[in-house]
């Protein structure tokens, strides 16, 4: 079996979801969005797919030469080809761009050989709970505003059968953002709601300086909270060390640090994290989450997974660490989460009622993909 085509579709949706000036999403009245599909074909007639974008000139110079006549099974030394490549095109050969490709490469695996991706990284469990995730916070009434209406989405999240939850709080440019005692009102109102019991966790303004993050290290412990992710700049690890230090709430990290595995190495070597952190878009693809789950287990760390989506809930399901959820969302008032994406006939991520979030056992990532609505939305292909 052999490489024989790389292609990309970009196509058309209408989004509810828009982006403030600062890039974070919130509801919004409904726009023209588009999304892309990449798509790896094999002299076999077996084909691996993934959704998000290369540019045209990308997919010439610096993807297909690596792909093209290659054995697909040969993932590893794919992407430590293309990992190579970034050191003089990082302007261009992203890790998002790096993740589209390996996720496409084991979902065309697990096709070919009619098995789903987390048993082929060898599987540990067909499921695994969920935390409900939020948006950032708004000033949307209704929306999440205030503590009170972050208190009341929690309220309905445990109706619905989420067995945790995390608050991203109130970032730039929303008026009064940010503001640490105005986070930690949100997730007191929270704790207040939910009981003691349920696990809870933090992702705040990230560029907060080590006062401010102290404080809401404090005061979340006080709320028994789970852990807090990101409060700081991640390229200052010293920040973190410091951190870390002083608290006995865990801080997750590294989140969007670039660097892949080898800073994660780094901060685990230097104490700035009691909890991993990567996704698949954070490091990559596949490949290299898993390396990462691996570094974690030999040091007796617990690894949460970034982000939700097939890729990162197959990863989940194969990794021996305990204690792990899967970050379904992000969630909101307003947005209809358990409608599936039009270019999806299915769910990535269906949960029962008692918070569990099952994997897929069709082969590759299970993805079931609505290529009518793709060809009748279709906008461009390379």
């Amino acid at each position: 079996m052999k490489i024989t085509g790389v292609s990309v579709r970009t196509f058309t949706y209408t989004s509810q979801v828009g982006r403030d000036s600062e890039g974070h999403g919130h509801p919004a009245p409904p726009s023209e969005a588009t999304q892309s599909l990449v798509t790896i074909e094999t002299s076999d007639g077996v084909a691996g797919y993934a959704f998000g974008g290369i540019a045209a000139g990308v997919l010439e110079r610096d993807v297909k030469p690596l792909l093209m006549g290659r054995d697909p099974f040969y993932r590893e030394l794919i992407w430590q080809g293309l990992k190579e490549r970034q050191r003089l095109n990082l302007a261009t050969l992203s890790d998002k761009i790096l993740t589209v490709v390996d996720c496409a490469l084991w979902d065309l695996a697990g096709r070919a050989l009619g098995q789903s991706v987390y048993k082929l990284l060898g599987a540990y469990r067909d499921k695994v709970p969920a935390y409900a995730s939020t948006m950032c916070g708004d000033d949307l009434e209704g929306g999440l505003d205030t503590p009170e209406a972050y208190a009341a989405f929690a309220e309905w999240c445990m109706d619905r059968g989420y067995p945790a939850f995390k608050l991203h709080t109130w970032q730039p440019p929303v008026p009064g953002a940010p503001s640490p005692k105005r986070d930690v009102a949100a997730c007191a109102a929270v704790r207040e709601v939910v009981g003691s019991d349920v696990p809870m966790m933090l992702d705040p303004y990230h560029y907060y300086g080590r006062e401010e993050s102290l404080y809401l290290g404090r005061q979340l412990e006080k709320l028994g909270f789970l852990w807090m992710e990101e409060p700081m700049d991640e390229h200052s690890m010293s920040s973190y060390v410091w951190l870390a230090r002083q608290l006995d709430l865990p801080i997750c990290g590294p989140e969007t640090a670039e660097g892949k595995m080898y800073t994660r190495a780094e901060w685990i070597k230097h104490d700035a994290a009691d909890i991993v952190r990567g996704g698949v878009g954070d490091l990559g693809g596949i490949t290299p989450l898993v390396k990462v789950a691996h570094l974690a287990e030999a040091f007796g760390m617990k690894m949460e997974v970034h982000g939700g989506g097939a890729a990162n809930l197959h990863v989940l399901c194969a990794m021996g660490i305990p204690g792990l959820f899967y970050e379904r969302g992000l969630l909101h008032p307003f947005v209809d989460y358990e409608t599936p994406k039009p270019w999806l006939h299915q769910l990535e991520d269906p949960m029962d009622d008692e918070g569990y979030v099952h994997v897929s056992q069709e082969p590759g990532l299970g993805q079931q993909i609505n290529f009518d609505y793709i060809d009748r939305n279709l906008v461009a292909s390379w």
